[in-house]
Parts: structure tokens; C-alpha cells; sequence
């Protein structure tokens, strides 16, 4: 198996500028964030957007849902109804992109889980994978710092009960709660579903300012371990800071020059 492609960020606003700047460093795709303060609200500004991601090819281009505040399972199902509307837009607008993969999250940008029902989380959750795998996209669960997709016994139950995909996060991982309290390690994230691992992201860890990148290898090493044994092959620096993309680019790459054999060897006959 080949190694994982490597992914940017859509941080600088000019697609052509992005694409000089994928290609002329290493990078194979980009993965698109959506917000809802962009979100298209007609057809002309979908089409719009269809044209300017368009502009990016050769490199593939994988979508990232970025959307605050807005939950499958919130408890009030008007909001809940408006949130599957959204995120089936969103799997329509990925399919006219050509889009494969979709990642999304449950209680980004909540501070606690209190207006969110896990019943509810689970129904819509498993409901939005049907309609996406209909549409031959492939939604993906990304699990947080914080909240139910921080702790990997409710993620594993997420993903197993609504059949979806796995984006990692190997910065959120990294200070989840059930992992700094040594409950659980970073292989519970993966072991129950390694084959549903689409998706990863590639930073140290997360802080209240943001992404930090990994300072050395050793950083990031043992998670960079976890990810290479895995059939994922869409490895995203989520930095949005130049010199830190490319420092974090950089100690990637040296990870790669020391391990190609070992990463072919352990990921021989999987497949995404």
C-alpha cells in the first residue's frame, strides 16, 4: 500500500493561490471546510462554489463540516429538523463537487452536552449515513476534545450503531479526558472500527488558541504509529498558520523517510 496522501486546509482564501501552494509543497489534496457564516444559501452561490472548488484540480478534495452549534440530536426536533436539512444539503452539494468523503461532528462548539439527546444523536446519525451512502458519499464521525466523541466507548458505540466512517483526530485524542486519565488509550479510538478509518488529522494538540504543531517527531510518533498500521490514506495537516504547516510538513515527512517499509508492511491487504 502506498503512503497516505497528504492534505491542506482551505486557509488561504485564493483557490489558485492554494493550489500553487499544495502542489509546490508536497500535498496531494485539500480538505474543504464549510461554515455555516459561508454556507450557500441559493443555487447560484452553490454553483458559485462548485466553480471555485473546481479551480483546485488536480488534487482531490475531501469536505469538512465545520458547523457550530448545529446538532443532529439537538433536544428541541425543530432544531434537530433543521440540522438534518443542513447536513443532507450538504451531502447533495458534496455529490455535484464529486466528493466522496464528508466529515462532521456532534456537539462542536457546545461547552456541555446539555440540549443534546443521545437517542436522537444516534437515529439522525445513522439516518443522515444512509442518505449520504445513497448519494455514494461516505459521512464520517470526528471525534472532539471534549463531549461524547472524546470518550471512546460512546464514539465506538456512534460509529458501530449509525455505520458511519472515522475522521481521527489525533490532537483531539491526545487530550480527550478519558485518555489523559489513562482510562483509556489512544487505540481505543481505532481498534473497534480500523477499517473505518477514512480520514485523519495531523497536528499536536489543541489549546484555547488553537492547533499547535508538533514541536519534534517524537510528538507525534506514537500517534503517527497508530495511524500508519491503519488502511487511511488521507493525512491532513489541520494547521492554518504557514510556518506551522509547514514545520508539522516537514517532521511528517521525516517520519515517512524513516518508516515506509514498516507502514507498507502492517497495512499489506487492507483497503479504504
Amino acid at each position: 500500500m502506498p503512503l497516505p496522501k497528504l492534505a491542506v486546509c482551505n486557509f488561504v482564501p485564493d483557490v489558485e493561490e492554494l493550489r500553487r501552494l499544495a502542489l509546490a509543497s508536497g500535498f496531494s489534496g485539500v480538505d474543504w471546510s464549510f461554515n455555516l457564516r459561508e454556507w450557500p444559501g441559493s443555487a447560484l452561490e452553490e454553483a458559485r462554489i462548485v466553480k471555485r472548488i473546481a479551480r483546485l484540480q488536480p488534487l482531490e478534495v475531501r469536505y469538512h463540516c465545520a458547523f457550530n452549534g448545529l446538532d443532529l440530536g439537538d433536544a428541541k426536533a425543530h432544531k434537530a429538523d433543521e440540522a438534518m436539512e443542513i447536513f443532507r444539503r450538504a451531502c447533495r452539494l458534496v455529490r455535484k463537487l464529486d466528493g466522496r468523503y464528508m466529515t462532521i461532528h456532534l456537539g462542536l462548539g457546545r461547552e456541555t452536552a446539555e440540549g443534546l439527546s443521545w437517542e436522537r444523536s444516534l437515529e439522525r446519525l445513522a439516518d443522515l449515513v444512509g442518505y449520504g451512502r445513497n448519494l455514494g458519499i461516505c459521512v464520517c464521525l470526528e471525534n472532539l476534545a471534549w463531549g461524547w466523541t472524546s470518550r471512546p466507548e460512546l464514539f465506538e458505540k456512534l460509529v458501530r450503531r449509525s455505520g458511519s466512517g472515522v475522521t481521527l483526530d489525533i490532537g483531539h485524542a491526545r487530550v480527550s479526558p478519558s485518555i489523559k486519565s489513562q482510562r483509556f488509550s489512544l487505540e481505543d479510538f481505532v481498534t473497534p472500527h480500523q477499517k473505518q478509518v477514512f480520514n485523519a488529522h495531523i497536528y499536536h494538540e489543541e489549546t484555547e488558541g488553537g492547533h499547535l504543531p508538533p514541536a519534534k517527531l517524537e510528538d507525534v510518533r506514537e500517534r503517527l504509529d497508530l495511524l500508519g498500521a491503519l488502511p487511511c490514506d488521507w493525512w491532513v495537516l489541520e494547521l492554518r498558520n504557514l510556518n506551522d504547516l509547514m514545520a508539522t510538513r516537514k517532521i511528517v515527512q521525516a517520519y515517512f523517510e524513516g518508516q515506509p517499509a514498516r507502514i507498507a508492511d502492517e497495512s499489506h491487504g487492507a483497503s479504504p
